[in-house]
């Protein structure tokens, strides 16, 4: 699978790829009976991005002004684009071996592509297929298990092996502080029953994207993440209204954000 990975982040990918791939067997016993949402889990947001590249096509999704400038100047339009897709430079097996524990997939099917031809998407289509990358099966029979939820209502109906959404604080907000109160006022109103993420991931907007037409989403990004790692570092995991679940974020391995994320657990020892 073709990807797209910075020179910033290539110390990141030895840095982070074992350390913490076996975090969840080697948590304290005492948390081995804490229900899954009351955990601290790590995830990452818009997973598969990584394998995206300036011949990945536009979404169909995506607003008319787009796909007429895509039309119209494409030679512009899809490099530009694909600087503000990209959220990962690890791939999916990295991220997992980083310590990740929930992929943020955006499925979708190519209007001229054959109906099996589904691709994952994040404003433009991935070079990866769907069926590229590991099945149920190949994972139970490694002794490996994971929980698949999914949010269209109809194909819950039809099929039961899989778990709801899983709801997603996005906050859309471009700059750290105004994301921050977001989520600051999404714990106020108290945390949802079950699984949920906070995502800290940040958001560009068409006015930021002209007034920075040399930047990327990883450019807006780094230089925040020391901000957002203080905030997922004051955060508790556990049953409390306030409480966080998953924290899901982009660039994963740029900092400590997994350690992070993964150390909260140890607060609840202290309950």
């Amino acid at each position: 699978m073709g990807g797209q990975v910075s020179a910033s982040n290539s110390f990141s990918r030895l840095h982070c790829r074992n350390a913490n791939e076996d975090w969840m067997s080697a948590l304290c016993p005492r948390l081995w009976d804490v229900p899954l949402h009351h955990l601290s889990i790590p995830g990452s947001h818009d997973t598969m991005t990584y394998c995206l590249n300036k011949k990945s096509p536009i979404s169909h999704e995506e607003s008319r002004l787009l796909q007429l400038l895509n039309k119209a100047l494409p030679c512009i339009t899809r490099p530009v684009v694909l600087k503000w897709s990209v959220t990962q430079a690890l791939d999916v097996t990295e991220q997992l071996d980083a310590g990740v524990r929930y992929l943020d997939l955006r499925i979708a099917h190519m209007l001229e592509g054959s109906e099996k031809n589904l691709h994952f998407v994040h404003m433009v289509y991935t070079t990866a297929l769907v069926e590229e990358v590991p099945t149920l099966r190949q994972l139970w029979s490694r002794g490996q298990q994971v929980i698949v939820s999914y949010e269209d209502e109809s194909s819950l109906r039809r099929h039961h092996e899989l778990w709801p959404g899983v709801p997603y604080w996005w906050g859309n907000r471009v700059k750290t502080e105004a994301l921050i109160r977001y989520l600051e006022t999404m714990k106020s109103c108290g945390r949802p029953g079950g699984l949920f993420v906070a995502g800290i991931n940040l958001t560009e907007n068409l006015q930021y994207v002209l007034a920075h037409p040399s930047e990327s989403l990883e450019k807006m990004t780094l230089p925040n993440l020391p901000r957002l790692s203080a905030w997922v570092r004051e955060q508790c995991p556990g049953p409390g209204s306030r409480c966080t679940n998953i924290i899901a974020g982009d660039f994963i391995g740029a900092d400590g954000f997994v350690s992070d994320v993964i150390a909260l657990n140890q607060k609840l020892l202290w309950c």
